[in-house]
């Protein structure tokens, strides 16, 4: 959470399954939280923008605090949720009104009046108006700003929005005049199989924790957007759950990350995806890539854990006794030629290589996005488009197929979508017959296209119009 944000931030704090998940979901609209009665499921910081009051916002839904052991994950989360209490304008206090006060309600009811900061104190799972008399036991909290609400019917939501409202600071009237601000964030998301460094790669660019980090695999369970600003360029990062190996989904829990990773691809500009380079690319990985390549996205690759594969490479140079920078470039090399073998149908995706948990290279993915985001504006002339493409069609004429060739009479880049930040290339062919395009004919297309604009990161996409050849 950014404490310079123009945007005023509003954190869901409450302990673990109170319903913070169900009612995150419920202000933002839409399902970005995982609910599901297994106390503990939220375990990152999740935010998006709220525009639902009558003053936009950022909301924050933290992990569960309490209840949970000592455990290194649990500490993460307390220190997540700490970090939710300092830096927020408005805190909403979710109690559970079924099962009455408890003796964490009343631990963190200490430690948020120390805040300092405006409370709501939301009195959750009020499911009829005969239950309004459970609230009573929440008196004693003493908090002057209480709400009875139901986040699983949707009760009582509007007049929680017209209780924050009053809290947020002056500058949120500034942003409900700029909301081109929200809209014109480039949106990525970070895409991997569990434990490859998603999150890590997350703090490392933010320099921050706000998505945890962990050994356990899976504990990025929710698509977590977290707003990010670099050299005046907004950002939204989507820090995916893991996408597992089909069979080791071993709850329905994991089984609706996957769904929701999935939808993250579609819903992102760009999409980078995590490969552990201690491993290697695995079936997995592909896998991912082409979730990706299906859904015509513009993609990165990051060969993370560089710091610890290095550190191997150079045992073994001095082992072998071999010069340090021939051993560690041939070794670069290696490592990139094989992804790209690997992965071959993402083969437009520059592939780096980099340490999430040193920061080495991590400045450098910037400026890939940014020339995926320059080579995103690059237009080929028809003219040029043309020639090209007949001097392709003549070096290298189609296959015979049934018995007939392909034939081109012309084309033309299509105009892009203005609301798509990075829209990848289409080109319009008007041939004979589309059927007669063959995979690897079109291919060779693609390369011919892009060696006149490389396109880097960006699948170019060609579009067959069937044309008679007397038109």
């Amino acid at each position: 959470m950014n404490g310079k944000s123009e945007t005023p931030n509003v954190a869901i704090i409450g302990r673990p399954n109170v319903g913070k998940s169900e009612l995150f979901n419920r202000l933002i609209g839409r399902k970005i939280a995982i609910v599901h009665d297994q106390p503990g499921v939220t375990r990152d910081r999740l935010s998006a923008i709220c525009t639902r009051g009558p003053r936009p916002f950022m909301l924050w839904d933290t992990g569960g605090v309490g209840g949970a052991g000592a455990s290194e994950l649990v500490a993460q989360a307390h220190r997540a949720a700490e970090d939710a209490l300092h830096e927020s304008d408005v805190l909403l206090f979710v109690v559970d009104a079924k099962q009455g006060l408890s003796p964490i309600d009343l631990e963190l009811a200490r430690l948020l009046r120390k805040s300092q900061k405006p409370i709501v104190l939301v009195i959750n799972k009020i499911d009829d108006p005969k239950h309004e008399n459970l609230a009573a036991d929440f008196a004693s909290l003493g908090f002057d700003n209480a709400v009875s609400i139901s986040s699983a019917h949707g009760r009582g939501i509007s007049e929680l929005l017209d209780a924050i409202s009053p809290l947020l600071p002056a500058s949120a009237s500034e942003i409900e005049n700029r909301p081109s601000t929200i809209e014109n964030r480039l949106s990525i998301a970070i895409i991997g199989r569990p434990n490859v460094g998603k999150s890590s790669l997350i703090n490392s660019i933010t320099r921050s924790e706000r998505a945890i980090v962990s050994e356990l695999p899976g504990t990025t369970r929710d698509a977590i957007d977290i707003s990010y600003e670099r050299d005046g360029q907004q950002f939204l990062f989507i820090d995916t759950a893991g996408i597992r190996r089909r069979g080791k989904q071993s709850s329905s829990v994991e089984v609706f990350s996957v769904m929701r990773a999935e939808r993250s691809i579609r819903r992102a500009d760009l999409c980078v995806l995590i490969v552990d380079v201690t491993v290697g690319v695995t079936a997995q990985d592909k896998r991912i890539a082409g979730l990706i390549q299906k859904a015509r996205k513009a993609a990165l690759v990051v060969l993370n854990k560089w710091d610890l594969l290095k550190l191997a490479i150079e045992r073994v140079r001095v082992a072998a006794a071999t010069g340090p920078k021939h051993g560690q470039k041939q070794s670069i090399k290696q490592l990139v030629d094989e992804t790209r073998r690997r992965i071959f149908f993402l083969d437009y995706a520059p592939v780096l290589i980099a340490s999430a948990l040193t920061g080495e290279n991590i400045d450098k993915l910037f400026g890939l996005i940014g020339k995926v985001q320059r080579d995103a504006g690059a237009r080929i002339g028809t003219g040029v488009l043309n020639r090209l493409l007949r001097a392709a069609f003549a070096a290298n004429p189609p296959p015979m197929r049934k018995g007939q060739r392909l034939k081109l009479f012309y084309a033309a880049q299509a105009s892009g979508m203005k609301d798509r930040h990075v829209q990848p290339p289409e080109f319009v062919l008007f041939v004979n017959d589309p059927r007669l395009l063959s995979d690897q004919y079109k291919r060779y297309l693609e390369s011919q296209i892009r060696d006149a604009e490389a396109y880097a990161g960006l699948p170019v996409i060609l579009t067959l119009r069937p044309r008679s050849e007397k038109l």
